[in-house]
């Protein structure tokens, strides 16, 4: 006799950031549901503030004003704020032109405009939350190797080191990255555009301090940005995004510390002294990914499976969070409406208050690269006058700031006090 398919309410496909703070969000709004969380490689190791252990080769993300809030609803806040590097300012400028652009935190009425936040810090403090989280089920090492639609939900086919068996759930959530396998299998097409650029990622040592300042700097290859790093606006040290023509990576891959530290400066500059150190280098081919759908009866395609950007402005991750927010807050309505979980026409209320700002944030990013990786001169002429015009017009300086700080796109109220405790 075969054994019966386990059950939950809700199963998230991919545990990395968005799938973890979604579990986080999700677990907070409704206590009463049923949470199964499916990562295909070991999860990080959950700890406490005594478990940080900062590395020079360890990734990091930007995390706009607003996803700082949608955190801090979580309770997560308080806990990253301590190893994160506020952002005080955004300096932007274009190699072979005079001036810039900058954005102040102080003029915009703020501690600061965002914060980077190593990977390793911001999965530790999400694990160590969702452990805490009695009807969040994490699951990992875990394939799903098939997603099929059932009545009332999908039916998901898991393989583990413990052999083979099935999981029904009333919603399912893919969130396996732009490649997503599952995606594919789904019949879900997207739409690539195939940027020719390769993002070179890697961190730097200063011989002054950052002061809290992260740099976009557009130079004919393609943008570059260096975000501040360290506890304070003392650190030394930077994370560098520097993309390439896709031909030209290998070398800068391949080529001595000494020689790639030294085109580095020649491309950024001296606003941050001597560049003396150069981390592991990763690099990741750049593309726009848009899934064609994003929603079905019971199914939800989210993060970079339903939107990958190019990471010129820092907003992959923000927008995802924005949309994780929007989504619990459709669902918790679709709760006190006394509806399954899972109704199409609920999930397409989602995709209706998420469609503006998914569309300015993709054209915002979209835009910039274009713009900003050309030598023809017509655009150089329109892209350095758009410099000038973020710091001449109030309007464009305040448009930008908004879009940069993830203060563009609507304010989901997904969770309050009164709102727990719901119960389908």
């Amino acid at each position: 006799m075969s054994t019966p398919p386990a059950t939950c309410d809700i199963a998230i496909v991919g545990g990395g950031m968005v799938g973890a703070s979604l579990a986080a969000m999700l677990a907070s709004a409704n206590p009463q549901w049923k949470i199964t969380l499916l990562e295909a490689h070991p999860l990080p190791e959950a700890s406490g503030a005594k478990g940080y252990q900062p590395s020079f080769d360890a990734r990091a993300s930007a995390l706009a004003y607003g996803s700082t809030t949608l955190l801090d609803d979580l309770g997560l806040w308080s806990h990253l704020v301590q190893h994160a590097t506020p952002i005080t300012r955004v300096h932007i400028s274009d190699r072979g032109h005079l001036g810039g652009s900058q954005v102040d935190a102080a003029e915009q009425g703020l501690p600061a405009l965002g914060y980077v936040v190593e990977n390793a810090w911001l999965g530790q403090v999400l694990m160590a939350h969702l452990q805490a989280q009695p009807q969040v089920d994490m699951r990992a090492p875990v394939a799903v190797r098939a997603l099929t639609p059932r009545r009332g939900g999908y039916r998901l086919q898991l393989e583990s080191r413990e052999g083979d068996e099935s999981l029904d759930c009333q919603l399912a959530i893919v969130v396996d990255g732009a490649d997503s396998p599952l995606r594919a299998a789904l019949g879900i097409e997207a739409d690539v555009r195939d940027y020719a650029q390769t993002a070179m990622i890697a961190n730097i040592g200063l011989s002054r301090p950052h002061g809290g300042i992260a740099y976009e700097r557009f130079t004919p290859e393609g943008p570059l940005a260096l975000l501040p790093l360290g506890d304070s606006p003392s650190g030394r040290r930077a994370a560098l995004v520097w993309t390439q023509p896709g031909r030209c990576v290998d070398a800068l891959l391949a080529e001595s510390e000494a020689d790639c530290l030294s085109r580095l400066q020649n491309a950024f500059g001296w606003r941050l002294g001597r560049f003396e150190k150069l981390g592991e280098r990763h690099a990741y081919p750049l593309h726009l990914v848009q899934a064609r759908e994003q929603v079905r009866s019971h199914l939800v395609i989210a993060g970079n499976a339903a939107h990958l950007l190019h990471p010129v402005a820092g907003q992959g991750f923000n927008l995802a969070l924005r949309d994780c927010a929007c989504l619990t807050e459709v669902l918790c309505e679709g709760v006190r409406a006394g509806e399954p979980l899972g109704q199409l026409r609920r999930l397409q209320d989602y995709t209706r208050r998420q469609a503006q700002d998914q569309a300015l944030t993709t054209a915002f990013s979209d835009q910039l690269v274009r713009l900003f990786s050309t030598e023809s001169l017509p655009h150089a002429a329109l892209r350095h006058l758009g410099l000038l015009g973020l710091d001449w017009v109030p309007v464009a300086h305040r448009s930008f700031a908004a879009r940069a700080m993830g203060r563009g796109g609507r304010r989901s109220r997904w969770h309050s006090p009164s709102e727990q405790g719901v119960r389908q």
